[in-house]
């Protein structure tokens, strides 16, 4: 196992649950994420509406394919990759993805979240624009083809990364160990 794809909206729990398995993972595992990749471009390329519609530019597109082949080299040169990803436009994100990371171990894990719960974590954040996380909980699901799924919203980042483990685990013969 390569790579851990973790597809959720905004404020499911996908940072927390990248953290928790990097703690019962067998060897390390580099965590990236869009909120990442967002930041290190200049604010003109990603808008966020007043109501949490995210868009995004030409200049946008070109520097997220050089970022998904960066993360696939990574992984390529022999890292343990977890990516924590946002798919806002479904499958046509998720085919991205795959083309990138062809010819590597992926699991693709949904990461959902109900969406009250989700916008009560978005309140309490105080870094996102109010309904950027109820209206992609079911959003970035749509259509997107999972390994496994886990309920962020109702379940622990711990309990969610040993259900991930539990896969990993099968396809590769590894232990997962208790958290530190």
């Amino acid at each position: 196992m390569n790579v851990i794809v973790l597809n959720g909206g905004s404020s499911a729990g996908k940072s927390s649950l990248a953290r928790a398995l990097q703690e019962i993972l067998p060897d390390p595992w580099l965590t990236f994420g869009v909120d990442t990749l967002i930041e290190g471009m200049p604010p003109s390329f990603v808008t966020v509406t007043p109501d949490g519609e995210v868009r995004v530019g030409p200049a946008f597109s070109e520097l997220d394919g050089a970022w998904m082949a960066g993360v696939a080299a990574m992984a390529r040169a022999g890292a343990r990759v977890i990516i924590d990803e946002v798919f806002l436009d479904g499958t046509a994100r998720q085919n991205r993805w795959r083309a990138a990371l062809e010819g590597l171990d992926v699991l693709w894990v949904g990461v959902r979240c109900d969406p009250e719960v989700a916008a009560a974590r978005e309140r309490g954040r105080g870094d996102r624009v109010t309904g950027m996380a109820a209206s992609q909980a079911l959003l970035v699901h749509d259509g997107v083809a999972y390994d496994v799924e886990v309920d962020a919203g109702s379940m622990s980042p711990s309990d969610c990364a040993r259900s991930i483990a539990i896969r990993t685990n099968r396809q590769t013969g590894e232990t997962a160990h208790e958290p530190h």
